[in-house]
């Protein structure tokens, strides 16, 4: 009982919860040592491998220290094995005990220990360590002295679990509420921070906010050219200039997701000091970034909202930032626009235009336009690309550039891609019924879809319920689409093409690095991005970019299609080079079904 006083006594004080935790342990085989009268105690615990045990603390008459050493299961068998089955050894004649003579000649014989007791410590039901007594007299361990080293045990249990609830609680916290790849704040951070601002604006009834929110020009094309890992780079690179940057007022930056920021300003908001923080920002964002031997530069497009001038609340506050950004964006590269009634028009607007395409997807009134890709050796029609288009009731037809960015927005790239392909499967049906021969289709497949594990199923049950083979589909993926688990996208995509689909990557960028991503991947041809073909032969740069291209994928067994083909020199430079297939408007531009059917199809 005097035993367990003590420990009670000492576990329980605010002042040995508050220190650190080897401050603890001190103090734990301190108190062992003196209450049980033995020369060393230690800690010891096992890593994860488990194929040894390390040391965290001893305490002697000497010393008490953190010193390290480790004791390995290969050398010591009958004593890993005692610590697993029996837990508590109580060890009278620790030179001689089976269990751990193997110690004597380099340890118990030279440092005179006789007598041994080792006390379990578990991680719920698993033994993470052992608390270990080393007398230099020969004892018989008795049932209160195994009872206490036992408590002790039990008290650094507790003391790892509570630390473990820590870490992982901070672990939590960090997740909730900081950006994983830059270490920023997060949206939901930023939401809170505003919210307790206005909070301080209405109680006091003075102070101003002012949210500037940045958008990073041309991060998809870096994706494309050289690879996500120097996008994620640039990322960085431009987070911590941002958290760097000194300029007045400056209250939180947080980043939003994907290539946005929002930078929160206090007080300092009037229209001169914005324009030179602005002036400030575009500054340290345009000086070259250098990464694997490259020299990038970058702009940022940016939208300023006041509060309460502008809005008067949080939800307000980003959505009008937001809608002045992409009102600067729509200005072209590298601007700055500051909120305003026209723009809350055009926020609306779009709000409104989510709304109608999403009834669009609902009731299936999206419409399939269709490209021929014709054979470079021949010319003649090989398959077609399925392109979706959206008659707008008011506004007329709509293509996908005026779109598309809403609905990845507003999360209905799954449904819409949904909707096209039943679209597609109905033009096939209705050509067949026709008795009209039709080629392969080639489907555009969103990032949203390619993440999804369901994908192959849905597409499956969709060309049963039309009687359509799968093998009738060729599906086009852009690298934008592969970047995430890679187990996960690897095994969606072997399932396409189990069922009998064909795979290409869309709007191919340059070259080898990005070559050797999709080389694990099951795609038999890949799409040349039209920014390379516009300006050949002339352009010397893109004409070797295409020839890599071409060489690499010959090497992995790849057929090549080029976007964009409008000329006869595109469609000779392309050809006396060896691509596999052309597209473009020198062929057609895309067609509706009918139009399609009877210019290429009705005489087959």
């Amino acid at each position: 009982m005097n035993f367990h006083k003590a420990l009670m006594k000492l576990s329980h004080s605010p002042e040995f919860v508050s220190r650190e935790r080897e401050e603890k342990l001190s103090a734990l085989t301190a108190l062992c040592a003196e209450l049980l009268d033995v020369e060393r105690v230690s800690i010891w615990r096992f890593p994860e491998h488990r194929g040894c045990i390390e040391s965290e603390w001893l305490h002697t008459p000497e010393e008490a220290t953190a010193k390290s050493s480790t004791l390995h299961q290969w050398n010591n068998p009958a004593y890993f094995s005692a610590l697993e089955s029996e837990r508590v050894l109580s060890v009278p004649d620790a030179q001689n005990d089976p269990r751990t003579r193997a110690f004597t000649p380099g340890y118990l014989a030279p440092k005179n220990i006789h007598s041994m007791l080792d006390a379990p410590v578990f991680d719920g039901a698993r033994l993470s360590g052992v608390v270990c007594l080393e007398s230099t007299t020969r004892r018989k361990w008795t049932l209160p002295e195994i009872s206490f080293a036992i408590a002790i045990a039990d008290t650094i249990s507790l003391m790892n679990t509570h630390e473990a609830w820590l870490d992982s609680k901070q672990a939590l916290e960090y997740a909730t509420r900081y950006d994983s790849l830059t270490g920023l704040l997060n949206v939901r951070s930023l939401r809170d921070r505003i919210n307790y601002l206005i909070g301080k604006v209405e109680r006091r009834g003075l102070g101003s906010l002012a949210l500037i929110w940045l958008d990073v020009d041309r991060l998809k094309s870096i994706n494309d050219g050289l690879g996500s890992q120097v996008g994620d780079n640039v990322i960085e690179e431009i987070g911590q200039r941002l958290k760097q940057i000194n300029v007045p007022g400056k209250d939180l930056l947080a980043r939003i997701g994907g290539d946005e920021y929002a930078l929160i300003i206090r007080n300092q908001t009037r229209p001169e000091t914005l324009e030179r923080t602005i002036s400030r920002i575009r500054h340290e964002i345009s000086k070259p970034i250098r990464l694997n031997g490259h020299s990038i530069t970058v702009g940022v497009s940016l939208g300023i909202c006041h509060l309460p001038g502008d809005c008067k609340s949080t939800e307000d506050l980003l959505r009008g930032a937001e809608a002045a950004m992409y009102n600067a964006k729509n200005k072209g590269r590298g601007q700055a626009c500051f909120f305003d009634s026209r723009i809350q028009v055009s926020a609306r607007s779009r709000f409104e235009l989510e709304h109608e395409l999403r009834t669009a997807i609902e009731e299936q009134k999206l419409e399939v336009f269709y490209q021929p890709i014709t054979r470079a050796s021949q010319f003649s029609v090989e398959s077609v690309e399925a392109l979706v288009r959206w008659q707008h009731p008011e506004r007329g037809w709509l293509s996908p550039i005026e779109f598309l960015d809403i609905a990845r927005g507003s999360g209905l790239m799954y449904a819409l891609g949904e909707c096209v392909l039943r679209r597609v499967c109905e033009h096939w049906q209705q050509a067949r019924e026709q008795q009209i021969p039709m080629p392969e289709v080639s489907v555009n497949l969103a990032p949203e879809q390619v993440l999804a594990a369901e994908l192959p199923r849905l597409i499956r049950n969709i060309c049963a319920e039309y009687d359509l083979p799968v093998s009738t589909l060729h599906f086009e993926v852009t690298e934008d689409a592969i970047q995430g688990d890679v187990s996960t996208v690897t095994g969606i995509l072997e399932e396409l093409v189990a069922d009998g689909a064909q795979l290409s990557i869309d709007d191919f960028g340059t070259g080898y690095s990005s070559l050797s991503r999709l080389k694990g991947l099951p795609f038999s041809r890949i799409k040349i991005d039209r920014s390379f073909i516009s300006n050949i032969p002339d352009d010397e740069d893109d004409c070797a970019i295409i020839l890599s291209i071409l060489g690499l994928a010959k090497g992995l067994g790849l057929e090549v299609v080029a976007e964009g083909v409008e000329t006869l020199a595109h469609e000779k430079w392309l050809c006396d080079q060896g691509c596999d297939y052309l597209q473009g408007y020198r062929y057609s531009r895309p067609l509706p079904f009918d139009q399609l059917v009877e210019r290429f199809f009705a005489s087959a």
